[in-house]
């Protein structure tokens, strides 16, 4: 049988954060700075891999085709899964590639901030 027990809770303290709308001396918190400067930063990590996964995926994509035209000898299965692989690694690099392409031509609506860097 639960028995109730008999603890006595105290109220917290009050936290200073609860109170952000700049009239009292706040902490600096970088999580709420904007910079234009940091839309800007080249991801280059990121582009890098994009352009790898792109490569890579093409040519997966190609290698699976040669197998299923006969140009290249290998089984149905072998070109399936070829395939799989391939536009597993061919759509997210065609896919960040684009938006680096599009952020570098300075077209609207396409920044760099929205690939993700790593």
């Amino acid at each position: 049988m639960a028995s109730k027990r008999n603890i006595r809770y105290s109220a917290l303290p009050t936290d200073e954060d609860n109170e952000y709308d700049g009239s009292r001396g706040r902490q600096y918190d970088p999580r709420f700075d904007y910079t234009p400067k940091s839309f800007d930063k080249i991801p280059w990590k990121s582009i890098a891999l994009a352009i790898v996964l792109l490569s890579l995926g093409s040519l997966l994509l190609f290698l699976s085709l040669f197998i299923l035209t006969g140009h290249m000898g290998g089984e149905r299965s072998q070109a399936y899964g070829l395939l799989a692989l391939g536009l597993l690694t061919f759509l997210p690099g065609f896919y960040e590639t684009r938006i680096a392409y599009y952020s570098w031509r300075g077209a609207k609506g396409y920044r760099f901030a929205s690939i993700p860097a790593y």
